[in-house]
């Protein structure tokens, strides 16, 4: 099997190795992409640290772009030389949930110890959440693109594989959002400015940010918010309701962190929505009062790479953002080598970083 480079996650918590790997050809249904760049999403630092358990050695990356250069048999619609955006969201198209318009929900597990990736001497080596983009090439299933055209920068484009529409996904799909509502995004990190962005494109009235950070909160301006507030503030609820004049109608929590969600329904309207994007560590809680939430029509939705449809949304967004109306290349902290990979990480986990890039090319 040919060889290629990727950074391998030996043990939780350690830094990444950049290891030769085999990868396989492309079987039934498959694609290979050679990939031109990789962002670096928070649950690939996560799963790398141990959050959420798993299996070692791995190969993580989701989010990603590049040319399609092999293709299995059956594959439709796809050629070699095509651009595309890889997801990790492998949907069988025939379960109860695919065939019901929510293919993040697949129900047809996958196992990436069996996936296409080994060792260089043949053993087990997990291909992440289907994906395995730590590395110059991927083999995936064909649902898990989307071809774009050339002349997009794949920089930008492979940010539309996760962080993008988890965010707009997130207030569109999830929330539902409409023109003249309020929305609270809790976290100003890489999914949450895209909430944002999407509150914005979706005409939220008025759009307030929270989080730790007054840089952070400064950038959420640039993206559409309306106004910021410190979580670090006694009562930062109170803040954003002044802000508002009102509760929201939706909040969108985008950090992993169990005590935002605790108390992401202070920021609630009557009839508001929180909507649960982030992912705390397993085994974190978060505590509520059940009868507030039956006494105003109050709900808490959970929503998984923003409810996309990859085929229908990332065709949007693109035309979005060549129309200057969705921000990607500002999104774009740093560009990284994969050996720089661990030094991305290191970056990203300091929070000042909206998403680093590796570049393969």
């Amino acid at each position: 099997m040919p060889i290629i480079k990727a950074a391998v996650c030996h043990e939780f918590g350690a830094p990444l190795s950049i290891d030769d790997v085999q990868l396989r050809a492309p079987e039934m249904g498959e694609i290979e992409v050679t990939l031109d760049a990789c962002a670096i999403c928070h649950s690939d630092i996560s799963y790398a640290g141990g959050a959420w358990g798993g299996s070692l050695p791995a190969v993580y990356g989701h989010e990603a772009a590049g040319i399609i250069t092999n293709v299995g048999g059956g594959v439709r619609g796809l050629n070699e030389g095509d651009s595309v955006v890889v997801t990790l969201i492998r949907a069988c198209g025939n379960c109860v949930s695919c065939a019901g318009g929510a293919p993040t929900l697949c129900e047809t597990p996958y196992d990436g110890d069996h996936g296409p990736l080994k060792t260089a001497d043949g053993g087990k080596l997990h291909q992440a959440m289907a994906c395995g983009a730590f590395a110059e090439k991927v083999v995936v299933d064909q649902r898990q693109v989307v071809k774009i055209a050339h002349d997009i920068p794949k920089d930008a484009a492979a940010l539309l594989a996760c962080g993008v529409i988890t965010g707009v996904g997130a207030v569109v799909n999830a929330a539902k959002l409409t023109a003249g509502q309020d929305v609270v995004v809790i976290g100003a990190g890489g999914v949450g400015l895209n909430a944002i962005q999407g509150a914005r494109i979706a005409g939220a009235r008025r759009i307030v940010a929270v989080d730790m950070s007054e840089e952070k909160l400064a950038i959420a301006r640039e993206f559409g918010a309306t106004d910021g507030v410190l979580a670090t503030s006694g009562k930062p609820w109170r803040d954003a309701k002044n802000a508002i004049g009102r509760g929201a109608d939706a909040v969108i929590v985008t950090v992993g962190v169990a005590a935002a969600y605790t108390d992401a329904a202070r920021y609630l309207a009557y009839g508001g929505k929180v909507i649960m994007v982030g992912m705390p560590a397993t085994g974190a809680k978060s505590e509520y009062e059940a009868a507030n939430f039956a006494a105003v029509g109050q709900s808490m939705i959970g929503s998984k790479m923003g409810d996309a449809v990859i085929q229908r949304d990332i065709p949007w967004m693109v035309d979005l953002y060549g129309q200057g109306r969705l921000k990607l290349d500002e999104l774009i902290s740093g560009r990284w080598s994969l050996d720089q990979i661990n030094e991305a990480i290191e970056d990203t986990k300091s929070g000042s970083a909206k998403r680093n890039v590796i570049m393969f090319k």
